[in-house]
């Protein structure tokens, strides 16, 4: 686990940050800008000192007050990578990997052969950094800190100074490297697609304050969570099995205790797919629909009705094996349709407005 329980003041700002996570896959630290997103993990790899708590990894003590302990950054094995990529310019790429495998104290668990082929660096390696892209150099940055062999590594905001070409193109490694490594990443952002496609853990931060903390699965349906993504990201977080493709090749996804069906826009053969499903694309009937374009149609059972600020009823419905959906409609409708708790209904969701992205369990951690 990694358990933080900090207090930090800068000025008229003070930060209180506590949270406890499993230190396995990715945990997003997430919120606006000027929250403490980023002062608590400084905090955290000792580049900050508290003014008061406790910072614990896996039972290993980084930080505590009350004992006056305080281990030092370069002694807490933990990686962190910049906005910019902070590479050494007179170095190549090699050179900038291999700066970092000197520093590493630790077991090798990622061997440098390993880390280039998954960040794709092997026809990179003689270029100096003013010969990169944007995304690829922070690719070294992450391949950098990872030879490292770090206990922990630390994101913050690494694709906030890449335009929107160059964040789709250093997303997937991110992803990669959750899925294939055993190494527990902290990230920071308030980007919520980014959260969305590598997130096993979710903080939610404001103001110096940690609202709430979850999967986001769980945390799909919380007011929390709408207060920070906005509005018009309100919807369900749910994991979906993938079952193969129909006979006219859509792909088949188990979901609650029903079906989706979607284009296979990648060859998907097994595992999860985590999806999103807006509450703005979903669509509730009392009754299955027989003359309708939209053919994904989930049986579910209305679990809440609850008013939004701007007018609109927000419907939770319960589609089984602790699953959820959310739609937003009209008060009008509300009233029209007889809607209530507990009441059977159809959530009706098209296929093109579902919003998937792949999902592995995280590997599984080495002892080191």
């Amino acid at each position: 686990m990694l358990n933080v329980d900090i207090i930090r003041r800068q000025g008229t700002f003070t930060l209180r940050a506590r949270f406890n996570v499993a230190a396995a896959g990715v945990t997003a630290l997430f919120g606006p800008s000027g929250c403490g997103k980023t002062t608590t993990i400084q905090c955290i790899a000792g580049l900050l000192a508290p003014d008061g708590g406790r910072i614990e990894l896996d039972g290993v003590c980084f930080y505590d007050a009350a004992a006056r302990a305080q281990v030092k950054a370069e002694h807490r094995g933990v990686g962190y990578v910049f906005q910019d990529a902070r590479l050494f310019p007179h170095l190549s790429v090699r050179g900038n990997l291999h700066y970092g495998a000197q520093r590493s104290r630790r077991a090798v668990y990622a061997s440098f052969d390993d880390l280039v082929a998954m960040l794709e660096l092997g026809t990179l390696l003689e270029r100096r950094p003013n010969q990169l892209s944007g995304g690829e150099r922070q690719r070294v940055a992450i391949g950098r800190a990872l030879l490292a062999q770090p206990r922990l590594l630390l994101l913050d905001e690494p694709l906030a100074s890449l335009d929107a070409a160059r964040r789709d193109e250093v997303l997937p490694y991110l992803t990669r490297l959750r899925d294939q490594l055993a190494i527990p990443m902290v990230y920071v952002s308030h980007q919520f697609d980014e959260v969305l496609r590598l997130a096993t853990a979710l903080v939610l931060m404001r103001a110096g304050e940690v609202l709430d903390q979850g999967t986001l699965t769980e945390l799909s349906g919380r007011e929390s969570l709408r207060t920070l993504a906005g509005a018009d990201r309100v919807g369900a977080v749910i994991e979906a099995e993938l079952l193969g493709h129909d006979e006219s090749g859509l792909l088949r996804l188990r979901v609650g205790a029903g079906e989706l069906r979607i284009p296979a826009d990648e060859p998907w053969a097994r595992g999860t797919l985590r999806l999103h499903l807006l509450a703005r694309d979903v669509i509730i009937a009392t009754e299955p629909a027989i003359s309708l374009s939209v053919r994904n149609q989930i049986a579910g059972r209305i679990e809440s009705i609850g008013r939004e600020a701007g007018g609109s009823d927000l419907v939770a419905i319960d589609i089984g094996a602790n699953q959820h959906v959310f739609a937003r409609i009209t008060p009008a409708a509300t009233q029209a349709l007889e809607l209530h708790p507990g009441k059977p209904v159809w959530a009706m969701i098209k296929a093109a407005a579902i919003q998937g992205h792949s999902f592995a369990a995280p590997a599984r951690r080495r002892e080191l």
